[in-house]
């Protein structure tokens, strides 16, 4: 059987914000090989954010050239690829499959004229009832309007608009994709058919020739062409999946595949994902299709993850080492008590994306006295995060979403009291997969499944997914973060008008 084959890879790429992550892993989810190359971010104008297509392209080659020699995995025994890709990038290609400018990325905000004209001229409602998001200019849609409004020479020379993952997939088989995944980014996208929408595609000024055909993630698009195997060492026709969102790469590989299951993100750019059945929709929260089958993930977005990383900038003292610092802060925040002793902190250090979606807001410490230390801080910084993740929680509760068992990923997972007070705040039970690698392991799932190494999606997540550890809430605390719960919500609330007005 396909599945018990000895030898047998499978290979998760990752086109992340700050860089490209490469890994190799066993049938078992046991990583064999893990490498980042990172490439830089442009900022042209004051509101832009662009990469380039062509660097994406370099760390992958260079990940994998670093992945053969330092292995010695033969290049046939690698059984299919997967790629994901951060969300919303916009990259017009010439017939030739070149790219005609830098991407323009998700961090991108240049659109926001584009998408109040398209808002006007459509209507709200219309937008959302297809593709199941609002008009914002971190999508795919106002970007290719931009583009056609101010780059006319360069629209008229677009064979197709790809994304970061599908550009991959080209480079890797020469075939144009657009994983369903993916489609949330472009309001022609029918979220709830999984199909183009050309009506609304023409409404909106966008030529349908220049939507790329539509695959489910786990679809085998291609194989390695010659061109890409010379660049890159691997075989030629090894099998390429369509991919997927680096989102729902992750939730699949946190092993959150079936209805209420949900990956709980924890980093510098935090989030969740709630697993459903079908596409449940909130203005507030983003839709798309998850990478599994038949299914979909209502997420949410916070900034908050990276503030202890600025309490260690500020605060580290003699302590270089971050990790010796975040040790030492844990153990701060341990032994100060639920609620942080009437201190309470918004995480809203860059703005704040869902359920609030306020550039404006600001982060806040509100409390504070002689008697706070930095354990106060640390464990109210904490909180405050948990409690970003509870309004998104309660938003999709709120439209029907079900919510059961969360699946933790990313650097704060790694501690054992942050998990606590999340699963304390949100009165959930959190899982902690014992792999840092889930996105790419998402990835490489999808590979197996296109591949039939893996029957099905349970299969691969029973065979590959492993937990650390599971936590409960702790009842005694529950009490406690309600009420302080309602005082984070209302201290928002009561400062939202003067957020504006404080400038920096």
């Amino acid at each position: 059987m396909a599945n018990n084959i000895p030898n047998t890879y499978l290979i998760g790429i990752d086109i992340g914000t700050s860089g490209c992550k490469v890994a190799l892993f066993d049938t078992e989810g046991t990583v064999v090989f893990q490498g980042t190359e990172p490439y830089p971010t442009h900022y042209p104008q004051p509101g832009h954010a662009e990469q380039n297509p062509n660097d994406w392209w370099r760390a992958v080659c260079v990940n994998l050239q670093a992945m053969f020699k330092q292995t010695g995995v033969l290049p046939g025994q690698i059984k299919g690829i997967g790629v994901d890709g951060q969300s919303g990038a916009a990259i017009p290609v010439d017939r030739q499959g070149q790219p005609l400018r830098n991407a323009i990325i998700w961090l991108d905000r240049r659109a926001a004229p584009q998408c109040a004209q398209l808002i006007q001229t459509i209507g709200p409602d219309r937008l959302f009832e297809v593709s199941g998001n609002p008009m914002a200019p971190s999508y795919v849609t106002g970007k290719i309007r931009w583009i056609q409004q101010n780059e006319t020479e360069v629209y008229k020379r677009t064979s197709k608009f790809l994304q970061c993952n599908s550009y991959i997939v080209y480079k890797l088989t020469g075939e144009y994709s657009q994983d369903v995944s993916q489609g949330n980014g472009l309001h022609a996208f029918n979220i709830g058919t999984k199909s183009w929408d050309y009506n609304l595609a023409e409404q909106m000024g966008i030529s349908p020739e220049l939507l790329p055909p539509i695959y489910e993630c786990s679809d085998i698009v291609g194989g390695v062409t010659a061109l890409a195997a010379s660049e890159t060492g691997l075989a030629v026709g090894t099998p390429v999946v369509a991919g997927g969102l680096d989102a729902a790469c992750a939730t699949l590989g946190a092993g959150a595949i079936h209805v209420g299951e949900v990956q709980e993100q924890g980093g510098q750019a935090g989030g969740m994902s709630i697993v459903m059945d079908q596409p449940i929709k909130n203005e507030k929260l983003i839709l798309s299709c998850h990478v599994v089958k038949d299914m979909w993930i209502l997420q949410g977005g916070t900034v908050g993850g990276g503030s202890l990383n600025w309490l260690r900038r500020e605060f580290a003292g003699e302590s270089k080492d971050s990790g010796q610092f975040f040790q030492q802060v844990n153990e701060e925040a341990m032994r100060i008590r639920a609620g942080s002793e009437g201190l309470v902190f918004l995480p809203y250090m860059a703005g704040e994306r869902s359920p609030i979606w306020d550039p404006e807001a600001k982060g806040v410490f509100i409390g504070l006295s002689y008697e706070k230390t930095r354990g106060h801080m640390a464990r109210a910084i904490m909180e405050g995060c948990a409690f970003a993740l509870q309004h998104n929680l309660r938003t999709a509760e709120e439209s029907g979403a079900r919510i059961n068992i969360l699946h933790s990923t990313g650097g704060a997972a790694n501690s054992a009291l942050w998990t606590q007070i999340k699963a304390d705040v949100t009165e959930k039970t959190f899982k902690v997969s014992s792999s840092d690698s889930a996105t790419t392991l998402g990835a490489a799932i999808l590979a197996g499944v296109g591949t039939g190494i893996y029957r099905n999606y349970e299969d691969a997540v029973a065979r590959t997914v492993r937990m650390s550890r599971e936590q409960m809430p702790n009842s005694d605390n529950q009490q406690i973060y309600r009420m302080v719960y309602d005082i984070y919500l209302e201290t928002y609330s009561r400062l939202q008008d003067l957020f504006p007005r404080m400038g920096g």
